[in-house]
């Protein structure tokens, strides 16, 4: 039997080996769930919200357990991974709460004789491919809304995070979910290809990398099924001259770093008007000392390793292309002795003197390092925040509304924050622009692409 060993990267050792599940085993999973899906498709919304609640409560009395085996996992300090419990309640809680409203059936104005209305069926078996960075933040955009909708699901995590799926699993066993409704598999890539072309399968919501999104969307090209892809970011923040310069260069530095840099709406890229440009380095470079790179388990830890060794290399590679093309690091890595080459643990940095020829500015670096560019004018800032392959996010920073909203129409994102950043609002829809992806979550609209329309069309006088 085939199997995959997570590694934990706050110390490299294995933490737990989970064994995969056969091609037979992951097709029979799909037989049970579309079987399953007969009889839950009919279920009234209120009992499948019922039972979400109890699901909440059931995974949430595990968040001690959780926060610590997320700590093994991803290697994020354990006192943050209380925020990713908290932010899942949010997020099913709200779903929850436009479920009835967005889930109604839609009535056609009255005419004489006919009464007439559109139902929003739910499609059948939804597989939910998450990645590893926010677990549960990520699955949880999909598998609660689905299951609301009246679909099935079958949840195949990143490798790195199986475990975490095993915890949803339990969660709505303990809920009192019928059986085959909600399942998990420990799948390899082929047999998620070979789940991918069954005729059994209705719809996908990838979350991963922009490769990862083209191998899944070329596996279902040959059938016509919905494939919803969130993928990655390289978010920009701009600083305009009016902006509260202290407090923009410490949320900012908090969206780059958090998570470690791996977030897809984290902040990668800075641009800052010229007339506050001292200013805001000068917090930035004060903020970036004061963090505290080690064990995730230390209490005065607030920035762990990266996921894996070779993610670090690659981070590394970022900043070693961007020095030799003339950026200037400002942060000492000496004052991070834990970041050593070889291991997963990478040094925050910050870097000017960056142009869009560097890697570090046009790529997705996905670690703790951000690059920052002085600019003279808003249509320089949105000119530069939109040459880019992606478009998840875009920050602004200023104290002017009225001039933050004609800048936000004009930037190629699918999410315009002013004076926040990295923070996914469940009322809004999370969409990406670009090559951040296709499709929604979250927001009412989040169950449009989970259900399909049937007319009802009848003539009630003859």
């Amino acid at each position: 039997m085939e199997s995959y060993t997570v590694v934990s990267p706050g110390d490299s050792t294995p933490y737990k080996t989970v064994p995969l599940s056969s091609p037979d085993e992951a097709i029979n999973a799909l037989k049970h769930s579309s079987n399953a899906f007969q009889s839950w498709r009919k279920t009234a919304l209120e009992e499948r919200i019922a039972i979400m609640e109890k699901f909440l409560t059931s995974i949430l009395s595990k968040k001690d357990d959780i926060a610590t085996e997320l700590a093994n996992l991803i290697g994020r300090p354990l006192k943050q991974n209380y925020n990713e419990l908290r932010g899942l309640e949010e997020r099913a809680r709200y779903m929850m709460s436009v479920a009835p409203e967005a889930l109604k059936d839609v009535e056609c104005e009255p005419k004489e004789g006919f009464q007439r209305f559109m139902r929003k069926e739910p499609l059948g078996t939804v597989l939910v491919i998450a990645a590893w960075n926010y677990p549960y933040l990520i699955a949880v955009n999909g598998v609660v809304p689905a299951l609301l909708a009246g679909n099935t699901v079958i949840l195949k995590h990143a490798p790195q995070t199986f475990p975490c799926a095993e915890r949803f699993s339990a969660a709505f066993k303990e809920a009192g979910l019928p059986d085959g409704v909600f399942q998990h598999l420990h799948i390899s890539h082929p047999t998620t290809e070979l789940l991918i072309k069954h005729p059994l399968l209705s719809h996908i919501l990838f979350t991963g990398s922009v490769r990862g999104g083209k191998e899944v969307s070329k596996a279902a090209s040959d059938r016509f099924i919905g494939v919803g892809l969130e993928l990655g970011g390289k978010d920009a923040a701009y600083v305009r001259q009016d902006a509260d310069v202290l407090y923009a260069a410490e949320n900012i530095v908090d969206g780059a770093m958090y998570n470690s840099g791996q977030s897809c709406c984290g902040i990668e890229r800075v641009y800052v008007r010229q007339e506050v440009w001292d200013q805001f380095l000068e917090k930035v470079v004060q903020v970036v000392k004061g963090y505290k790179l080690g064990d995730p388990f230390a209490p005065e830890t607030n920035l762990g390793p990266v996921i894996r060794t070779e993610s670090a290399h690659v981070i590394r590679e970022h900043v070693a292309d961007a020095i030799s093309k003339g950026a200037k690091p400002l942060i000492d890595e000496s004052l991070f002795p834990s970041a050593k080459p070889g291991t997963p643990y990478v040094a925050p940095q910050v870097l000017i003197n960056v142009d869009h020829s560097m890697r570090i500015m046009r790529e997705e670096t996905f670690g703790p390092v951000v690059g920052i560019m002085k600019v003279a004018s808003d249509a320089e800032a949105v000119q530069l925040m939109n040459d880019s392959e992606f478009g998840l996010t875009a920050s602004i920073w200023t104290k002017d509304v009225e001039k933050g909203l004609n800048i936000g129409e004009d930037l190629q994102v699918g999410t315009v924050f002013m004076n926040r950043c990295d923070y996914l609002d469940p009322a809004m829809a999370w969409t990406g622009w670009k090559d951040s992806g296709r499709g929604v979550t979250l927001s009412k609209f989040g169950f449009d692409h989970l259900t399909r329309l049937k007319n009802f069309h009848l003539r009630v006088k003859i």
